[in-house]
């Protein structure tokens, strides 16, 4: 009798419990096209390059495609050009996002003081980063670069081939002039979202500008910077479009990066087991960046990873 008693007081529970489950469903189904389109055009994809990876198959090579094992990933970290790549691939990312931070801070701290023009400043500053990545490629290399109608060499003088002596640092300008605009707008909501009543009360108690920067501002800043650059790092280290546009990862392999590589290797090389493998390792490593950033940002910004 009693147990009748327990169900029949546990059962709107129960009957509020799975229509709540039914109404959560509910909300998610029109985003399930969505969903399957992503799965349809990403992972599956995905799962067939993991699956050639275990293969030999060299396009130009017909009847030469078979199963390998592990030996195209044991290829992969055997290969010198590999390796630079990937000394390539970090450089070009800490350096462009380390630079890209610094000016990022210095014109979101300009832009947040009151000035005439200001807004038209701010437009033409994000300007850089509404640019298509392959515009802007073209346009350093023929109007920056050239060496003979560059305007570098019209400002400096002499006749340098900055394209060729400098590769990988004129990549490197071109990325950070492209994603400049992209850490001021993240910086510049942080120094928006500053306090005006403690800024004020640090100028009564007489701190000055440094001494009020670096013991409130910047830390106010430290998640916007945190944020700014585990999103750069993510993006920059798949650059390909300067790279493609600008040297072709020369001279030699001076300025390639990983997706640069594995271009060469897939569509010039035809070499489809090896170009998988480096792709499926290549993922791997943004999977455990990716992963690390999310993760920080969750702690950062104090919310829980199961909303």
């Amino acid at each position: 009798m009693s147990q009748t008693v327990v169900e029949e007081v546990q059962a709107p529970a129960v009957r509020k419990n799975e229509t709540a489950k039914s109404g959560a469903w509910l909300r998610r189904a029109p985003l399930l096209p969505a969903l399957l389109f992503t799965v349809l055009v990403t992972q599956i994809p995905f799962l067939m390059t993991v699956v050639y990876s275990f293969q030999s198959w060299n396009l130009v090579r017909p009847g030469s495609r078979h199963f390998v094992g592990l030996r195209n990933y044991v290829d992969v970290f055997a290969d010198s050009q590999f390796r630079g790549a990937l000394l390539n691939t970090v450089v070009l990312t800490v350096v462009c996002v380390f630079i890209s931070m610094l000016l990022g801070l210095g014109l979101a701290i300009l832009l947040d003081r009151k000035f005439l023009g200001r807004g038209v400043v701010r437009t033409l500053l994000i300007t850089p980063f509404l640019i298509l990545p392959a515009a802007g490629a073209l346009l350093w290399k023929t109007t920056m670069f050239d060496p003979t109608y560059g305007l570098l060499n019209f400002v400096f003088g002499g006749d340098t081939d900055w394209l060729a002596e400098f590769p990988l640092a004129s990549v490197m300008t071109q990325v950070i002039w492209q994603w400049t605009p992209f850490m001021m707008l993240l910086i510049l909501a942080g120094l928006q979202g500053q306090s005006k009543e403690v800024l004020e009360a640090a100028a009564v108690d007489g701190a000055g500008r440094w001494r009020t920067f670096a013991s409130i501002t910047l830390p106010q800043l430290s998640r916007y910077l945190q944020l700014a650059g585990l999103l750069g790092a993510i993006y920059i280290v798949n650059s390909f479009d300067a790279i493609f546009l600008m040297t072709q990862g020369g001279p030699g392999t001076a300025s390639t990066n990983l997706p640069y590589y594995i271009y060469q290797r897939a569509f010039e090389g035809f070499d489809i087991g090896q170009s998988s493998a480096m792709g499926v390792v290549v993922v791997i490593l943004t999977l455990i960046v990716a992963n690390f950033a999310l993760r920080l940002m969750f702690r950062t910004f104090g919310l829980s990873e199961a909303r």
